[in-house]
């Protein structure tokens, strides 16, 4: 997977301090896709055993019968708290974020795309 470096121009800060975590076969409930003014499509609010409910891409989602779901992939909803300034490396980009890593810490989580600018290293 190639990576790409950026730049933070808005800072941005997760309200979600329990995201929601699973791995590749693990049962998901399936709810609501995400309406709202940013061009974040094909994101549905879902549930997996003894987890807080939590954003999740319809790409990592394997559709059963009614609400339920299976993971098609490992996927945590862990965002990451970044200050204008800061450089990234970014690495895969699903539905308007990007899942990124601080050159810093190595820290790690999705970034809104919104917040970021391509840079050259």
């Amino acid at each position: 997977m190639s990576t790409k470096k950026y730049l933070v121009v808005s800072s941005h800060e997760s309200e979600f301090p329990n995201p929601i975590t699973f791995r590749k076969g693990d049962p998901l409930v399936v709810g609501e896709e995400y309406e709202g003014t940013e061009e974040w499509d094909n994101w549905f609010l879902c549930s997996s055993p003894g987890q807080e409910p939590g954003w999740v891409p319809g790409q990592v989602i394997e559709r059963l019968e009614g609400s339920e779901g299976r993971a098609l992939d490992d996927y945590t909803a862990r965002e990451l708290n970044v200050l204008e300034g800061e450089r990234l490396t970014g690495a895969r980009s699903l539905n308007g974020w990007l899942w990124c890593e601080k050159s810093t810490s190595k820290e790690s989580g999705w970034v809104p795309l919104e917040n970021l600018k391509e840079i050259e290293e």
